[in-house]
C-alpha cells in the first residue's frame, strides 16, 4: 500500500527560495507515484468499462494528463470527473481515498455498482461528490466526516435502507443537496436540513418522506430550488414557504397535500417553475396571479375550484399551464399564451365555459391544445388552421359548434385530432391529405356531413378513425385499405351507402371494423377474412346481401356482429358457436344446424340446360385444377429434395437442451399440424419421434403479413433484410427467461427466409377458449383462482424479476395457455418490448395490444410503460370473475366490461350479480374479492394501478378458504367477514376509474 503524501501549495515566499528551482525539476517524484499507483487500481477495477477514457492512464505518465482527472498549481491530484463514460464496475475507495488533495469525484451518470463502503469518510477534502443515477446496493455510509461538502448528490443511485440523516448536522458547507429517487427506509422530513443554512438547491423527491413539511422549511432562506416531489408528504403547505423569496423552481408533485395556497405565497415573486399537482389542494388559485415570472405552472389533479385568473393572460412568459381534472369554473384569459412562446394547455375534465382562447399559437410554438370534457361553447379559433408546430389537439366533450377550419384537417405534425362530442358540422376537406403525422382522427357524436374524402387515403400515419354518429355519407373510399397502419376502424351510425371495399383485406394491421347503422349494401368482402389481427367486426344493420364468406372462419373474433342484414345461405360451420350467438339474428335467409332454418337441398329442382352448362364447365375447371395440382406435387417433392439438401441455409439457437434438431421440426411444419392463425404467424403442432410434443410458430415476414395463405418454413419467401420486428421482439423477451408461469422457448430456427419459434406444447388451449369458445369447460373457482395467481406471477416476473423489464403489450385470455394441469403460462410475445437500461419506455404511434384489453391512456399518448400490461391482466381477471367476453352487446354502445362493471358498483347486490353464474353461490364472495383487485387494475389513472408484485400480493391474500364453509362462517360471528364485501367502498372504485387524460407535463 503506498503512504500518502502530504502537499503544501507553494507560498509567495517559495517564489525567492534560492532552492526553489531545484524543487520544481524534481516535483515530488514519490508522491506522484503514489497517485499514479492509486489512479491505476481505479482504472483495474473498472476495466470491463465500454470506454476509452483510461487509454491515457498509463504507468509511466503524468496523471495530470489523464482524462478525467483534475490537478492543483502543485501538481496533486484534487479532481475526478468521469461522469457520463459507461463505468461499470465497483468503486475502489480505498484506494481513491488515498489521494491526499482531492476535492471532486464526480462519477455521476454510469453503471457502478456494489456497495459505498466506509472508506468514503476517509475522503476528508471532498468538496464535491457526485455518484449519482448508477446502480449502487445497500445503504448510505455515515457522511459525518466529510465537512467541507458543498456539492452531494446521490440521487438515483440504488440506494436502500435507512439514510443517515444526523450526519448531515456537519455538513454545513452544503449548497447543492440531492438524495432523491432511492428507496430508503420511510422517514419524516428530516429536520437535519433544516440547519443547512447555505443550501441553495435541494432535491429530495421519491425518497420514501412521510408526514408533514416543517414551517422551518423558511429558514433556507438561500434556495432556489426546492424539489419534494413523489412522496407522501401530508398536511398543508406550510405558511414559511413564502419566506423563500429566491425560490424559482417548486416541484410538490405527487404527495398527499392538501388545504390551500397559504396567504403571502404572491411573495415568491421570481417564482419560475411550480409544480402541485396530483395532492388534494383546494382553494382557489388567486394567491397565484401575481407571480408574474411563471413560466410553467402545474397543479393538474387536485380539488382546485375558483375561476382562473384573467391576469394569466398577461403572463408575459408563461409557456406551460396544465390544470386539468380540477372544479375550475368560469372562462380561460383570452389573452393566454399571447405574449411568449407558448407550448402547451391542458385544462381538460373542469367546468369551464366559453370560447377557446384565439391567440395560444400567437408566435407558431404551440405543440398540445388539451381542453377536453368542459363545457366551452363557440367555434375553433381560425388561427389555429396556421397552427403547423401543433402535435396533439384534442377538443373533445364540449359544446363547441360551427364549421372546423380546413387548416386544422391538415396540419403536418399532428398525431391526434380529437373533436368527438361536440356539435360541430361540415365536411371532413381534403386538406387531410397534408396530415402525415395524424395517428388518431377521433371526430364521433357530432353533426359532419359529406362524404369522406378519398384523400384520407393519403394520410399514411393513421391508426385510429372513429367518424361514429355523425352524417356522413357515400361511399367509404376505395383506397382507404391502403392505410396500412390503421388498427381501428368505426364508421357507425352513418349514411354510409355503397359497397364495403376489398381494399380493406390490405389493412394487415387492422384490429377493429365497426360498420353498424348504415345503409351499406353488396356483399361482405372475402378479403376481411385475411385480416391477422382483426379481433372485432360488427356489419350489423345494413343492407349487405350474399352469403358469409368462409374466409371468416379463420379469424379470432372477441365480437362478430352480423345481424340485420339481407344475408343469406350457410352459415359457415365453425363460426356457429356460443361466443357469436346473436351474431346472426335478422338475416331470415341464413340458414345452418342447431337454432337456424335447416338448409334446402333443392334436390327436387329441375336441371336445365344452364344447368348443365355450368357443371360441364366446372368439370372442365376440376379436371385442369387436378392437372395443376399434379404438377404442383411434383414440383413440390423437387423443392423438398432441394430443400433437405440445404440444411447449412438454417441457423438453429438453442435456449435450454434440446432433445430434437431442426430437421425434425422443418419436416413437421405441414398443413396437417396446422393448430392456430395469429396476428403475427401460424403456429404447429410437432410430435417428435420420442413422442414429445412441441407448438412451433412460424413468423410472417413483412411481405406475407396480412395474406393468411400458410407457407410451410420450406417456402421460399421473398428475401428481406433483418428479422421481422414479431420474431426479434420475442426471441429478445423469451430467450433468457425462466419462470414456470411463462412459456418455455427452446430455439429459433431461422433462415434467410423464414423465422420459426419452438415452444412447449400446451395441450389445453388458452384460458379465452376454456371461457368463451366452443372448448370451454366448466371451469371451478379454485381453478380459475390458480390461473389468476399464476399468470400474475409470470407478469410480475417479466415486470421485476428479470434484469431489465419486459412489457409484455399484449395480455389478454387468447395469451394465457393451459398446461395439462390447467396451470397458466404467459405467451405470445410478439410485441413485447425489454425497457432500456437507461429506463426509458417504448414510443409508438401503433397502439399495442387487442380491443377491450388496451389502456385508456393509450388514446392520447404514445408512450408505453407497464402499467399497461396491469390494465389488460385487470380485464382478464374480470373475464374469469364474470365468464363474459371483454366486449359484448349486453354492455351497451361503445362500452366494454371494465364499464359495465364500474356500473354495477353501486351495491354489494349489483356486484354479486355479475360474477359467473356457474360459481357457486357459497365461493362469489371470494369472486368478488378478485373483481375488486380487477378494479383496482384497470384504474384510469396509471399511477392508481399497483404494480404486478403488489396484484400478486393481493391475489394471494384473496385466497379462498377451503376450510372453513360458508356456513359455519354466516352462523359464527366471531369469525371475520372482513374479507368479503360487507364493508366494501363501491363509490370509491368508481371515482378512481372518472379521470381520462392524466398526463404529466413536465418542463423539462
Amino acid at each position: 500500500m503506498s503512504v500518502p503524501c502530504t502537499y503544501r501549495r507553494p507560498s509567495r515566499r517559495d517564489f525567492f527560495h534560492p532552492l526553489f528551482l531545484l524543487f520544481l525539476a524534481f516535483p515530488f517524484s514519490s508522491c506522484i507515484a503514489g497517485e499514479i499507483d492509486n489512479l491505476l487500481k481505479l482504472k483495474t477495477a473498472l476495466q470491463k468499462s465500454d470506454t476509452h477514457v483510461f487509454d491515457s492512464w498509463t504507468p509511466n505518465g503524468n496523471p495530470c494528463k489523464f482524462d478525467g482527472v483534475i490537478c492543483g498549481l502543485d501538481g496533486s491530484v484534487t479532481g475526478i470527473d468521469l461522469s457520463n463514460n459507461r463505468l461499470v464496475g465497483v468503486l475502489p475507495l480505498d484506494s481513491i481515498c488515498q489521494l491526499p488533495s482531492l476535492q471532486m469525484l464526480s462519477l455521476g451518470n454510469n453503471l457502478l455498482y456494489g456497495s459505498i463502503t466506509e472508506n468514503l469518510k476517509n475522503c476528508t477534502r471532498l468538496k464535491q461528490l457526485d455518484i449519482g443515477f448508477n446502480s449502487f446496493s445497500g445503504t448510505v455510509p455515515d457522511l459525518s466526516s466529510l465537512s467541507e461538502l458543498q456539492v452531494l448528490s446521490l440521487n438515483l443511485s440504488g440506494f436502500t435502507g435507512p439514510f443517515p440523516w444526523n450526519s448531515l448536522k456537519n455538513l454545513t458547507n452544503l449548497l447543492f443537496l440531492s438524495l432523491g429517487d432511492n428507496q430508503f427506509d420511510p422517514s419524516p422530513f428530516p429536520v437535519e436540513v433544516l440547519n443547512l443554512r447555505k443550501l441553495q438547491w435541494l432535491y429530495l423527491s421519491n425518497c420514501s418522506i412521510q408526514g408533514q413539511i416543517p414551517e422551518g422549511i423558511g429558514n433556507l432562506a438561500e434556495l432556489t430550488n426546492l424539489e419534494l416531489a413523489d412522496n407522501n408528504l401530508t398536511g398543508n403547505i406550510p405558511t414559511g414557504i413564502t419566506n423563500l423569496r429566491k425560490l424559482w423552481q417548486l416541484e410538490l408533485y405527487s404527495n398527499r397535500l392538501t388545504g390551500k395556497f397559504p396567504v403571502g405565497f404572491r411573495n415568491i415573486t421570481i417564482l419560475t417553475n411550480f409544480d402541485a399537482s396530483d395532492n388534494y389542494l383546494e382553494g382557489d388559485l388567486s394567491e397565484l396571479k401575481y407571480l408574474t415570472r411563471l413560466s410553467s405552472l402545474q397543479l393538474f389533479m387536485n380539488h382546485l375550484s375558483g375561476e382562473i385568473p384573467q391576469e394569466f393572460g398577461d403572463f408575459k412568459y408563461l409557456v406551460n399551464l396544465s390544470l386539468y381534472t380540477n372544479r375550475l369554473t368560469g372562462t380561460l384569459p383570452q389573452k393566454l399564451g399571447s405574449w411568449a412562446d407558448f407550448d402547451f394547455i391542458d385544462v381538460s375534465e373542469n367546468y369551464l365555459t366559453g370560447p377557446i382562447p384565439p391567440d395560444m399559437c400567437k408566435n407558431g410554438k404551440m405543440k398540445e391544445l388539451l381542453v377536453l370534457q368542459n363545457n366551452l361553447t363557440g367555434e375553433i379559433p381560425a388561427s389555429y388552421a396556421n397552427c403547423s408546430s401543433l402535435t396533439r389537439f384534442r377538443v373533445s366533450n364540449n359544446s363547441l359548434s360551427g364549421t372546423v377550419p380546413a387548416g386544422i384537417w391538415g396540419l403536418p405534425k399532428v398525431n391526434i385530432i380529437d373533436l368527438a362530442m361536440n356539435q360541430l358540422e361540415g365536411p371532413v376537406t381534403s386538406d387531410i391529405k397534408n396530415a402525415k403525422a395524424l395517428a388518431q382522427l377521433l371526430i364521433d357524436n357530432n353533426r359532419f356531413s359529406g362524404e369522406l374524402p378519398s384523400e384520407i387515403s393519403e394520410a399514411s400515419a393513421l391508426v385510429s378513425i372513429d367518424l361514429s354518429h355523425n352524417n356522413f355519407s357515400g361511399n367509404i373510399p376505395e383506397n382507404i385499405g391502403s392505410l396500412n397502419k390503421l388498427n381501428d376502424l368505426s364508421l357507425e351510425d352513418n349514411m354510409f351507402s355503397g359497397a364495403i371495399p376489398d381494399s380493406l383485406g390490405s389493412c394487415a394491421s387492422l384490429n377493429v371494423i365497426n360498420f353498424a347503422h348504415n345503409s351499406i349494401t353488396g356483399n361482405i368482402p372475402a378479403t376481411l377474412g385475411s385480416l391477422p389481427s382483426l379481433n372485432s367486426l360488427n356489419l350489423s344493420n345494413n343492407h349487405l346481401s350474399g352469403s358469409i364468406p368462409a374466409s371468416l372462419s379463420s379469424l379470432r373474433l372477441s365480437l362478430l356482429d352480423l345481424s340485420n342484414n339481407k344475408l343469406t345461405g350457410r352459415v359457415p360451420q365453425s363460426l356457429i358457436v356460443d361466443a357469436y350467438n346473436g351474431s346472426f339474428a335478422g338475416n331470415p335467409g341464413l340458414c345452418g344446424p342447431d337454432h337456424f332454418p335447416a338448409c334446402s337441398s333443392n334436390s327436387d329442382r329441375s336441371v336445365d340446360s344452364r344447368t348443365l352448362i355450368f357443371c360441364f364447365v366446372a368439370a372442365i375447371a376440376v379436371l385442369v385444377s387436378l392437372l395443376g395440382c399434379l404438377a404442383f406435387m411434383r414440383k413440390k417433392k423437387e423443392n423438398e429434395h432441394e430443400f433437405s439438401l440445404s440444411k447449412d441455409s438454417w441457423d438453429i439457437k438453442s435456449f435450454r437442451v434440446l432433445s430434437f434438431t431442426e430437421q425434425e421440426i422443418l419436416n413437421s411444419i405441414r398443413q396437417e399440424n396446422l393448430i392456430g392463425k395469429g396476428g403475427s404467424g401460424n403456429v404447429y403442432r410437432v410430435v417428435l419421434e420420442n413422442g414429445n410434443e412441441l407448438a412451433v410458430k412460424h413468423i410472417w415476414n413483412s411481405d406475407s403479413m396480412g395474406r393468411k395463405s400458410a407457407k410451410s418454413s420450406t417456402a421460399m419467401l421473398k428475401k428481406r433484410s433483418g428479422n421481422p420486428p414479431e420474431f426479434d421482439a420475442e426471441v429478445a423477451a423469451l430467450s433468457s427467461i425462466r419462470h414456470v408461469n411463462v412459456v418455455k422457448l427452446y430455439c429459433s430456427i431461422t433462415s434467410e427466409d423464414s423465422c420459426l419459434l419452438v415452444y412447449e406444447y400446451l395441450p389445453n388451449g388458452s384460458l379465452w377458449d376454456r371461457l368463451h369458445t366452443c372448448r370451454k369447460v366448466e371451469l371451478d373457482w379454485e381453478t380459475r383462482y390458480e390461473i389468476a395467481v399464476g399468470a400474475a406471477k409470470g407478469l410480475e416476473y417479466l415486470h421485476h424479476g428479470y434484469d431489465r423489464p419486459v412489457l409484455h403489450r399484449d395480455v389478454k385470455s387468447s395469451n394465457i395457455l393451459l398446461d395439462e394441469f390447467l396451470k397458466p403460462r404467459i405467451a405470445d410475445f410478439g410485441l413485447a418490448k425489454i425497457v432500456q437500461a437507461n429506463g426509458g419506455k417504448d414510443s409508438t404511434q401503433v397502439i399495442p395490444g387487442t380491443h377491450g384489453y388496451i389502456a385508456p391512456e393509450y388514446a392520447y399518448t404514445c408512450k408505453v410503460n407497464e402499467k399497461g400490461d396491469v390494465y389488460s391482466f385487470g380485464v382478464v381477471l374480470m373475464e374469469l370473475v364474470t365468464g363474459k367476453r371483454p366486449i359484448e352487446p349486453e354492455y351497451g354502445e361503445n362500452k366494454d366490461i371494465v364499464q359495465w362493471i364500474l356500473s354495477k358498483m353501486g351495491s354489494r347486490e349489483s356486484v354479486m350479480g355479475v360474477v359467473d353464474s356457474r360459481i357457486p353461490d357459497g365461493l362469489k364472495e371470494d369472486a368478488v374479492k378478485v373483481l375488486r383487485i380487477a378494479v383496482h387494475c384497470t384504474s384510469r389513472l396509471p399511477a392508481l394501478r399497483p404494480s404486478m408484485r403488489t396484484v400478486v400480493q393481493m391475489l394471494e391474500d384473496a385466497e379462498p378458504c377451503k376450510l372453513i364453509s360458508v356456513a359455519i362462517a354466516k352462523d359464527d360471528p366471531s369469525l371475520n367477514k372482513d374479507e368479503g364485501v360487507h364493508d366494501y367502498d363501491y363509490d370509491y372504485e368508481k371515482k378512481m376509474n372518472q379521470s381520462p387524460e392524466k398526463l404529466k407535463h413536465s418542463p423539462s
